[in-house]
């Protein structure tokens, strides 16, 4: 079994402010976990091409970011703002994320983990948003789409907030499954059970709201219940995670109360789902998780699922 790794030191020299909780020590936690697991292979880094990050984003919001490079403060929302450093580690997340999925997908490595920072879920095709400048995950899938032809990938995505970014990118489209469990009504406020799709895509996005303090057992019932059975039935040729571990009990900002059993619960059922419907094609991609020890703990349940 081959999995692969991104993580790279340059994404942790983006630094919002000191005391955000969305930190450079988020990766060196996680480097003590790729540590202590001598099988990962690490992936040869690259930076995304402006059209691999435009398939997602407008050429606008792309220019914006990449012009923030050398600068130290460019300030995109009220909790998202850049250093001189952001727009490479924004530009190499996205195309290390690219670069892995298509590893996993061309059979040289069984799955993968992209540990990219910035995260990138919140980020909406003409907006920075939420901690996040280029999602990281829709771009990988509209890449596997274009260039290897994929016709249904499923992204799961249970960070503790709802995804929106990635559930706009493909709102009105059938062959991107779009699934989600999440702490409601939080934020960024959208993510209601109503919200399915539309056009097209009416059917393909499946939100699983629950309210705070949800725990292990709430999480393995909406898996169980509505999760799997949506990524069953459309019988994905690729599976991508949005790997958040903000809903574990420690996280500062999350208000649930998933362990570290909850977390490999989620993860053992994707993989099972990945090895049935396309040979173990699964890639897990970071977005959100504020505990050091609860983010440990997370990616540890990822790579023993695996």
């Amino acid at each position: 079994m081959k999995t692969g790794i991104f993580w790279d030191e340059r994404c942790t020299k983006h630094e919002m402010s000191r005391g955000h909780p969305e930190s450079p020590q988020r990766l060196w936690a996680i480097k003590q976990v790729i540590d202590a697991n001598p099988r990962l292979v690490h992936i040869e880094p690259r930076l995304a091409s402006f059209e691999e990050v435009s398939s997602i984003h407008t050429e606008k919001l792309v220019r914006l970011v990449d012009e923030s490079r050398g600068k130290s403060n460019t300030c995109f929302d009220p909790d998202t703002f850049s250093n001189k450093h952001t727009a490479t580690a924004a530009f190499l997340s996205a195309g290390s994320t690219i670069a892995l999925a298509e590893k996993v997908e061309k059979g040289e490595w069984d799955n993968g983990f992209s540990f990219a920072r910035p995260p990138g879920h919140h980020a909406e095709h003409d907006c920075v948003m939420g901690f996040c400048f280029f999602n990281n995950i829709a771009i990988a899938a509209q890449q596997l789409i274009e260039k290897h032809h994929k016709k249904r990938i499923a992204i799961v995505d249970y960070d503790v907030h709802h995804g929106n970014g990635t559930q706009a990118s493909f709102y009105d489209r059938d062959d991107v499954l779009f699934c989600s469990v999440h702490h409601y009504p939080f934020y960024p406020g959208t993510g209601g059970s109503f919200e399915t799709g539309a056009s097209r895509g009416k059917g393909f996005s499946v939100n699983a709201p629950l309210p705070g303090d949800s725990d292990d057992d709430d999480y393995k019932k909406v898996f169980d219940n509505i999760i799997v059975p949506a990524v069953d039935s459309f019988k994905p040729e690729f599976i991508l995670v949005s790997a958040g571990f903000d809903a574990h009990e420690r996280d500062p900002l999350g208000g649930m109360k998933l362990t570290k059993q909850g977390f490999a619960f989620m993860n053992k059922r994707l993989i099972e789902l990945a090895y049935l419907h396309c040979g173990g094609k699964i890639v897990f991609v970071l977005e959100g998780g504020y505990d050091m020890q609860g983010l440990q703990e997370g990616v540890e349940s990822v790579f023993e699922a695996m």
